[in-house]
């Protein structure tokens, strides 16, 4: 059975709307992309980190409870698990204040054993942190030369855009790593202040990674694969109730994809137009089914996605 390895931040979600809160789910950007695939029977593994609190051990068994294995989730004595507050805006949109609780020394843990039917999924702020960067690029380069399938979601957020120029050297590894580079067009925005996907991938992507792919929202979802380039409508969302979780449901509709289709990094090469839109088929659907809830992780029906 293949594999879905993800690395990056687990963080407790405290949903407001009009000044109240509404829901609180565990979170991360990685994290919910995998327990969605768990609930769909894939196997998952999350590297992270909790603190050793209540928080930490809600985090734990709902994972556990969701079939993402849990060994290489780091707990740490005596610290808390980091907070996230997402306040919804009239769009159904969020802005967030993060409350944090880290230890100087973090995420150590043993190299898993990896191969070529495997999936990464990594990114956010999480791939960029120079705090975390030894340990997370090692874990990337490591999965790289196993052979698997790497999997990029810049995720970058405004507050963190007066980090840009020095986080460039790592954007352009993490490129580089990658098979697959994903992206809104307001994280390019933020990282590039340019938003059209030909420009971005001549100037940024080409030569580091073959395939970009940046969405849009109601707009669509725009691929450049090797030079190729294809568009593909978004489906209209009825009664949009938060979009937190929409990309990162979208990665894993990608993830899913690429198990149902039996794509791996060997044959990445042999995608073509009509198979693109299938995979991104998958994303959207993901996708429009996380913004009709406040969870984070969904429920879907796959056999649903082309009826």
């Amino acid at each position: 059975m293949r594999r879905v390895f993800g690395i990056g931040e687990t963080i407790y979600d405290i949903i407001f709307k009009d000044g109240q809160p509404i829901a609180g789910v565990p979170g991360g950007s990685v994290f919910n992309g995998l327990m969605t695939l768990g609930k769909l029977g894939v196997k998952c593994t999350q590297i992270s980190e909790v603190g050793s609190d209540q928080v930490g051990l809600i985090i734990k068994e709902t994972m556990e409870k969701n079939g993402v294995d849990t060994r290489y989730l780091s707990c740490y004595e005596g610290k808390k698990t980091a907070i996230s507050l997402a306040f919804l805006d009239q769009n159904s949109n969020a802005n967030y204040s993060f409350y944090k609780d880290y230890p100087n020394i973090r995420l150590e843990f043993e190299l898993p054993q990896m191969d070529s039917e495997d999936i990464v999924l990594f990114g956010s702020y999480y791939a960029l942190n120079p705090a975390l960067r030894k340990q997370v690029g090692g874990f990337l380069k490591h999965a790289k030369e196993s052979g698997a399938l790497l999997y990029y979601d810049l995720n970058f957020r405004a507050n963190h855009k007066d980090e840009v120029e020095s986080l460039y050297n790592t954007f352009y590894e993490n490129f580089c790593l990658a098979d697959i580079v994903r992206g809104s067009d307001e994280d390019f925005n933020i990282l590039y202040g340019e938003t059209d996907i030909r420009k971005i991938y001549d100037r940024h992507i080409k030569g580091r990674c073959n395939i970009l792919i940046m969405t849009h929202g109601a707009d669509g979802v725009e691929i450049i694969d090797r030079g190729d380039y294809y568009k593909i409508p978004s489906k209209k969302i009825e009664n949009v109730v938060s979009t937190i979780g929409a990309g990162d449901n979208f990665n894993a509709g990608i993830a899913y994809s690429l198990i149902a289709e039996s794509i791996y990094h060997a044959n990445l090469e042999l995608i073509d137009e009509a198979m693109w839109k299938r995979v991104i088929t998958y994303g959207i659907a993901f996708a429009t089914k996380a913004c009709q809830t406040t969870n984070n992780y969904i429920d879907i029906d796959v056999n649903e996605i082309f009826k």
